[in-house]
């Protein structure tokens, strides 16, 4: 465990901090994120806390912490995501982390921390269309309810999702992993970056300025929900090896028409980076036909398997440690970005 101690400090006669006094890190994971969960544990130092989790037969989830996490700053690493190898869907996996955290409340941990590096439901953030819900304000709402006292995220959809809670969110990015790969792997390379859609501008030309690089911008419109028809490329992308950044990779199918508007506009070869890769559905056979020659997300959602070679894995565990050893210590944690962690 990790334990910080305090000296006796002198408040009144009679009263005073005792000098023994430990502060407990302890971090649990949920089923889907029980391997980022662990390298993060790892990294810190601690025992990766086995929450007890199982489903019933009739589908309950159930937990019961092994050990005691009385008066702990219990960190819980669990990304509202499914998961094929255990057998869970999105929506158990958010079942799951409410229990959690709301047994860890009643079993009086001192600060919990729900670490959701992917946040589900993040592209229902608000009302498209007459009678549909705002869902991720839902999932804070509930989140809020069980007990959870902060929350750590990363690459949101939408940076106004941080006014659903009431509680401290603080908003990690993966960007400065994405960009150093970039920067490595494509040196030398006459690089053009490309946003898929207007709403990524910002984002996009902070990428492009790490990795010193123009950036473009693709027109695209949505007729309908995970449908997207490209339009055209504006700016410069002739002879250049493109890559196109997003914060999600789902089915596929938009990043697919894009790689393909991109080379038809002139580009030599087309990569993709993003920071969640969902890949639901028939994602893979959809990104296995793309001209892509290289797609890079993070494991901040568990890879299935069946995945095509050309899609390759980084780690966010280095940023997540780094982000609860602050929150921890209650040191700053936008230090870590230099204050660039709000790219929207």
């Amino acid at each position: 465990m990790t334990a910080v101690s305090t000296t006796d400090t002198e408040l009144t006669p009679g009263t005073f901090i005792p000098a023994s006094y430990d502060k407990r890190l302890m971090v649990t994971a949920g089923r889907a994120s029980q391997a980022l969960g662990a390298k993060i544990a790892d990294n810190l130092g601690v025992d990766l806390a086995d929450a007890g989790l199982k489903t019933f037969s009739d589908g309950e989830v159930y937990c019961r912490y092994a050990d005691s996490i009385r008066g702990a700053d219990l960190f819980i690493v669990a990304s509202i995501a499914g998961s094929d190898e255990e057998g869970l869907t999105v929506n158990d996996a958010l079942m799951e982390l409410l229990v959690m955290v709301h047994a860890a409340k009643h079993a009086s941990a001192h600060r919990i921390i729900a670490v959701t590096p992917w946040y589900g439901y993040s592209r229902q953030d608000k009302k498209s269309a007459p009678r549909e819900p705002i869902s991720a304000r839902l999932v804070a709402e509930v989140l809020e309810t069980a007990g959870i006292d902060r929350l750590v995220t990363m690459d949101l959809h939408a940076g106004q999702m941080q006014g659903f809670f009431s509680r401290p969110v603080d908003h990690m990015t993966a960007m400065p992993i994405l960009t150093q790969f970039v920067a490595d792997q494509l040196a030398g390379e006459d690089l053009v970056i490309i946003a898929p859609d207007a709403g990524r501008v910002k984002l996009v030309r902070k990428f492009a300025q790490k990795v010193g690089a123009p950036y473009a911008l693709l027109e695209k419109e949505r007729p309908t929900h995970q449908v997207a028809e490209i339009g055209y490329v504006i700016g410069d992308v002739q002879g250049k090896v493109a890559v196109i950044v997003d914060d999600i990779i789902d089915t596929g199918g938009t990043l697919s028409a894009a790689a393909q508007t991109v080379l038809d506009e002139g580009a030599s070869k087309v990569y993709a980076v993003a920071t969640h890769g969902v890949f639901s559905g028939r994602a893979f056979d959809t990104l296995e036909a793309s001209p892509l020659s290289g797609i890079v997300v993070t494991d901040t959602i568990p890879l299935r398997d069946g995945a095509p070679e050309r899609i390759q894995v980084l780690t966010s565990a280095d940023i997540l440690t780094d982000s609860i050893r602050r929150i921890f210590l209650d040191d700053s944690v936008s230090e870590i970005f230099e204050g660039e962690n709000q790219l929207f």
